[in-house]
């Protein structure tokens, strides 16, 4: 009986290796619907405000919306969204412009345009009030979602987000001031895996199908990424916009950011009226990929403290 279990379990492990091998695009599929269905993640589509639109979603509870960042799509949330389902129903769209969302190639990305845009979006998916989260681009989107809708807005979670003015130049900053070229946009498949080392300093587990799929989907996009990456840069700080805004916020930010600068997090903490900062030693621009189970429990943590002081 033992020698047929191995018998089969090599078998799939065979399987599985070949399939890596002739078939990336086919195992890359196979392997994030295995992670949606552990995280009770479905996929979704529909054409939303006008625009084709896809997401992730599961759960049960009050509305979560997870926005990813740039360069980034929904299932920068995949894993994460394991430990949320159960206390929320959870939304995560790619982006207008990223993931397998539909590309708007002569419509401007600043962060205001992208907030109103998600706010058409959320309307047409009946979801009038809702929690918000973002990281990077979508945490400043998720940030002034806040300030502009706050009556729709029943806290946020704002994991580095992008638009703090005032902080250090971290390396891709500086890079970028020095050269106006994005450290964030990469120029070949292989050179993908220099974007994500920038990005963490705690490794996710990727197989090489997922890591070549995400790689050739981002040489794909890299002229509208440009000009993307070019209007966030020219886009308005979130500080004063935010600076009024009352909606229960959690910012987390790691210390070993090298994509936004740490010294973001205490800045916009003391910006936000009704805030609380965590920062997260070890961890790099995104908490919620390098350290799943702790920023989850944090945000849930944060949520259920609200609901205990208002009766939410």
């Amino acid at each position: 009986m033992l020698n047929i279990a191995l018998l089969l379990i090599g078998g799939i492990v065979a399987a599985l290796l070949v399939l890596e091998l002739v078939f990336p695009h086919a195992a890359a599929r196979f392997f994030l619907g295995l992670e949606r269905r552990r995280s009770g993640l479905t996929r979704r589509e529909a054409t939303l405000d006008g625009i084709r639109t896809v997401w992730m979603e599961g759960g049960r509870g009050d509305t979560l919306v997870l926005l990813h960042g740039f360069g980034a799509d929904k299932d920068n949330y995949v894993r994460v969204a394991r430990y949320l389902t159960p206390h929320f129903h959870v939304v995560i769209p790619d982006l207008p412009g990223f993931g397998e969302s539909e590309r708007l190639l002569d419509a401007p990305y600043s962060f205001e345009d992208q907030t109103h845009r998600l706010r058409g979006i959320l309307r047409e998916m009946g979801i009038d009030r809702c929690h918000i989260g973002g990281s990077s681009m979508g945490g400043a989107i998720a940030a002034l979602y806040g300030a502009h809708y706050p009556r729709h807005t029943l806290s946020r979670w704002l994991l580095a987000p992008a638009g703090v003015d005032g902080s250090e130049d971290s390396e891709m900053v500086a890079h970028y001031r020095a050269t106006q070229v994005s450290l964030l946009l990469p120029t070949s498949v292989p050179d993908f895996r220099r974007v994500m080392e920038l990005a963490v300093e705690i490794k996710p587990l990727l197989t090489p199908s997922i890591r070549k799929v995400l790689g050739e989907r981002a040489i794909q996009d890299v002229t509208l990424h440009t000009r993307v990456f070019e209007e966030i840069a020219l886009s308005e700080p979130i500080n004063d916009t935010v600076r009024t805004s009352d909606v229960p916020t959690l910012v987390v930010w790691g210390e070993l950011d090298r994509v936004l600068h740490p010294s973001g997090g205490p800045i916009l903490d003391s910006v936000l009226p009704q805030s609380r900062l965590i920062m997260m030693p070890g961890v790099g621009h995104l908490p919620m990929v390098e350290d799943i189970a702790g920023s989850a429990r944090a945000y849930i943590a944060f949520v259920q403290g609200l609901s205990n002081q208002t009766g939410m």
